[in-house]
């Protein structure tokens, strides 16, 4: 448990609290929750780890933990308890009884953050149906002063229990609108692709784990304005953009999508899906990595994860391992152009600095060579035109 100043008053402050499973992702300094929160626009005023067996099925961390909480949120004036793992619904209404705070999770912080950020009509819908699919599953805990009331003459449930049936069915119905109107939009991007295909297009798509950099590599490739940032979640609308490729002598459509992360909620997998598919449809997917960032051996483990969701698992990479410019020198690479291994398969890695543009020569004419082999029907990088693979570079 680590202590950090309390917040100023006008800016919400928020305990955080984790609980080890045994898992082997476990953020033990809550780093990536923090920045969730922080990307929210919350304060963070104290974090809390523990270690247990399996959750406790009432309050997820326990009885004599929850007091803990509840005396660290006295003490520190916080206004929310946020949880890095997802809770049940009853054990989320028992720990705000419990610590007489607001209490969410994991899940509904991205879901807060990705509300605020989506730009495109598209994005808006898809995350208000992901939020509708969540808060569907919460009416338990939002009518809870009404369920103990009792019914009058004739009627077989008190009026809470009819409250939460119409909220049920008014969620129900706000949930077959919003798929309705995003099945327009799918088959609009389907209209769009088959488009693209009679032309001949070659599809590329930059996807990683958020904060990787990819809105500032495409801006790099393309000369775009998109919006990047040092923040998770920076960019949720997928652009495109044409990049010319000299070495090609033609142009390819080149896509920057919603960046993944740990424990992606299933919801925002599947409301995601239409801008998703671009990735899925992609003949090349540039899979950005943070080179400078220790964990990014388990944050390409999580974008490969959701690339199987997505059926995106069969498309060939490259790996771009970015923030060159912000490695180690001891762990800097000998060379710019590589392999390494991933699901058993050798697959190109390139080093590259999307903030000073090293390796975006190199990189641009590795897209050329897949470009030209697509169209050759030959393999881009036969064997033995790559150094040997080492081990990857941490």
């Amino acid at each position: 448990m680590n202590a950090f100043p309390t917040a100023q008053s006008s800016t919400p402050s928020v305990i955080l609290v984790g609980v080890d499973f045994g898992a082997p992702h476990f953020d033990a300094g809550l780093e990536e929750l923090g920045l969730l929160a922080q990307t929210a626009g919350y304060a963070v005023a104290e974090r809390v780890t523990c270690k247990r067996r399996a959750p406790d099925p009432a309050l997820f961390v326990g009885s004599g933990k929850a007091d803990e909480i509840r005396m660290l949120a006295q003490s520190t004036g916080a206004s929310e308890v946020l949880f890095d793992q997802s809770l049940s619904p009853a054990q989320q209404r028992n720990l705000e009884r419990h610590l007489g705070l607001p209490v969410n999770d994991r899940t509904l912080l991205i879901l807060e953050i990705f509300a605020r950020r989506a730009r495109s009509h598209e994005g808006k819908l898809q995350v208000e149906l992901a939020r509708l699919q969540y808060l569907s599953t919460r009416l338990v805990r939002r009518w809870s002063h009404l369920e103990r009331q009792s019914g009058g003459i004739g009627m077989r449930g008190g009026p809470g229990e009819t409250q939460i049936e119409l909220d049920r069915r008014m969620i129900g119905e706000a949930i077959k609108r919003t798929k309705e109107r995003l099945e327009k939009v799918k088959k609009q991007r389907s209209t769009q692709r088959r488009q693209r295909e009679r032309r001949d297009t070659f599809s590329i798509s930059l996807v990683g784990y958020t904060n990787a950099g990819k809105s500032s590599l495409f801006n790099g490739l393309v000369k775009a304005r998109a919006y990047a940032a040092d923040q998770l979640f920076a960019t949720l609308d997928t652009t495109t953009r044409q990049l010319y490729l000299g070495e090609a002598g033609r142009s390819v459509s080149l896509s920057d999508t919603v960046g993944f992360i740990r424990d992606l909620p299933h919801g925002l997998v599947d409301a995601f899906a239409a801008t998703l598919q671009e990735a899925a449809d992609a003949d090349l997917l540039l899979h950005v990595v943070d080179a400078s960032n220790p964990s990014h051996p388990e944050q390409i483990a999580s974008v490969l994860d959701v690339l199987r969701d997505i059926g995106a698992d069969q498309v060939p990479q490259l790996l771009l391992f970015n923030k060159l410019d912000a490695m180690e020198p001891a762990n800097a690479p000998h060379v710019l152009v590589d392999a390494m291994e991933l699901d058993g398969q050798s697959v190109p890695r390139i080093f590259v600095s999307a903030q000073t543009g090293e390796g975006l020569p190199e990189l641009r004419a590795l897209l050329a060579s897949h470009v030209l082999a697509q169209k050759a029907g030959s393999d881009p990088m036969p064997p033995g035109s790559l150094p040997e693979i080492g081990e990857p570079v941490s």
